[in-house]
């Protein structure tokens, strides 16, 4: 008695088709799992053998051998516990064998039969929709998720005794069906606003420079000057999420098993704030099985690192490729993933260990050495890749008690979204969305300066010292600054506005 029912896997955050054949032979009672199964599988054939009983099946007391195809690749999760019970009730003939082959089948199994979420479900079906399949048969948590990309109905169950009912068309399951617009409508930013910032115009200014062109930027001032508060009103000015950036986004946490039945797509940028004592395979991924960290769960977001200099150096030194790349690449052994990890960091830190360099109603007790000491665990490859250094100085009384809002977040997003669809148009030949994605040969067609703002250019790199990366750095924010002026050409005043946007490299240069 030998049946094959279909199912899928992960590999990074794609997916790809797993062939599960079930045989059973006459021998002692036994019940094995071949083909590269990890832990969870391999415990699965306990939850199948009590969910196919609980749910008033007869279990074969015979030899079952359970090969899970293609048998090269590693194998983890419990996803594949209701596939491994549909095979075993179409081999002993209570499910058609026709039916069960002609859909895509994933659920954990509890005790009672019970089917319960899994990870992964997004992934596998998009992936779905290129395989010959009927239908996705998913969790009933997971079928908003599944129905996202639209390429097969996705039906979604609660036990093993529906399955085995909807497969030999005994009860009928309505495909689950989402609206994506409603999805989009129902976005918001939790209610913070730019509005409630008081005072720190330049620092308003900057983050706005940063979002129009998706920069980096360090923010640098004593405590309580409101460089976190200024950090999560960042998300609220970024553009929307395109579709596209949404289901790539989703796919990520559904990776990770971080959506719930309510939330089938990820509509708003995300927000990342990782803690300081955060290890390297936390921030950027890895394990023995490979998994996503900080960056790709803030891919197409925002990653915020507060008290950056806290950070151990070896993870903020793992930064630098997907600051560079977009995208991190996590090797071992038997396997080599890449996880997309394209976002906006934004960092912030003291001015030095106590934090009241500056500060002139308390005094600072920090020696220059040990400030130029506090300020080095930030490495200079580290800041060639930051665009902005800005300071946020302590916001005075009057800001405070000024009962008049500042601009709103809806109306600085205007301006950003303006500039970024300049951008767009302009980078569009080049598959790039954004000045800051730009390499050499973008900048030197699209950030040519006049005679006046090539010297002063000259005269700033070669008093400070500039690397070359810092010197491309500060093009592409001048380009940023002018898109946001709706300037064609770069004026002195832009790259002079992105010159001051270096402060780091004046102290430290």
């Amino acid at each position: 008695m030998l049946a094959k029912v279909l199912s899928g896997a992960l590999s990074g955050i794609d997916a790809y088709q797993v062939e599960v054949e079930v045989d059973i032979a006459r021998g002692l009672p036994q019940f094995a799992t071949v083909g590269l199964p990890e832990g969870a599988v391999k415990e699965s054939k306990d939850r199948v053998k009590s969910a196919i009983k609980n749910s008033g099946y007869e279990f074969p007391a015979r030899r079952i051998t359970i090969n899970l195809a293609p048998a090269g690749i590693k194998k983890d999760g419990a996803a594949f516990d209701l596939p491994m019970a549909v095979g075993l009730l179409t081999a002993t003939g209570l499910i058609k064998e026709d039916a069960a082959r002609r859909f895509v089948i994933m659920g954990e199994l509890s005790l009672d039969g019970r089917v319960k979420p899994i990870r992964g479900a997004l992934p596998v079906a998009i992936a779905a929709g290129d395989w010959p399949v009927d239908g996705l048969i998913l969790p009933r948590e997971n079928a908003r998720e599944g129905a996202i990309p639209n390429s097969v109905p996705v039906y979604g169950v609660h036990d093993l005794g529906e399955v085995t009912a909807f497969l030999n068309g005994e009860r009928g399951i309505e495909p689950c069906s989402v609206s994506i617009p409603e999805l989009f409508a129902g976005a918001d930013h939790n209610g913070e606003d730019f509005a409630e910032v008081r005072g720190q115009e330049q620092a308003k200014r900057a983050l706005e420079v940063a979002a129009a062109g998706s920069h980096n930027i360090l923010m640098v001032g004593p405590p309580g000057s409101g460089k976190t508060m200024l950090a999560r009103r960042v998300s609220t000015i970024l553009p929307d999420l395109s579709f596209a950036e949404a289901l790539e986004t989703t796919k990520i946490h559904s990776v990770m098993g971080l959506l719930d039945e309510q939330q089938a797509l990820i509509t708003q940028r995300p927000f990342r704030h990782p803690h300081h004592t955060i290890s390297d395979a936390g921030l950027i991924g890895g394990g023995s099985n490979p998994r996503p960290g900080e960056v790709s769960m803030a891919h197409n977001g925002l990653l915020f690192l507060d008290e950056l200099p806290e950070f151990k150096k070896n993870v903020l030194e793992m930064l630098r490729q997907p600051l560079e790349d977009g995208q991190v690449t996590i090797s071992r052994a038997t396997t080599s993933l890449t996880y997309p990890a394209t976002f906006m960091l934004v960092g912030a830190m003291n001015p030095c260990f106590c934090g009241l360099l500056g500060e002139s109603e308390d005094s600072c007790s920090c020696t220059p050495t040990m400030i130029e000491r506090y300020r080095r665990r930030l490495s200079g490859p580290l800041l060639d890749r930051i665009d902005l250094h800005i300071e946020v100085p302590r916001v005075q009384h009057k800001d405070l008690a000024d009962p008049v809002d500042g601009e709103s977040s809806a109306v600085i997003r205007a301006r950003v979204e303006a500039a970024r669809a300049i951008q767009r148009e302009r980078l569009a030949p080049f598959n790039l969305h954004c000045n800051a994605r730009m390499q050499a040969r973008h900048i030197r067609r699209f950030c040519a300066l006049d005679d006046q703002g090539q010297k002063l250019l000259e005269s700033v790199t070669d008093r400070l010292g500039l690397s070359a990366r810092s010197y491309a750095r500060i093009l592409k924010l001048s380009r940023t600054i002018a898109d946001l002026a709706g300037s064609e050409s770069i004026a002195t005043e832009h790259l002079a506005e992105a010159i001051q946007y270096r402060g780091l490299d004046r102290k430290l240069g």
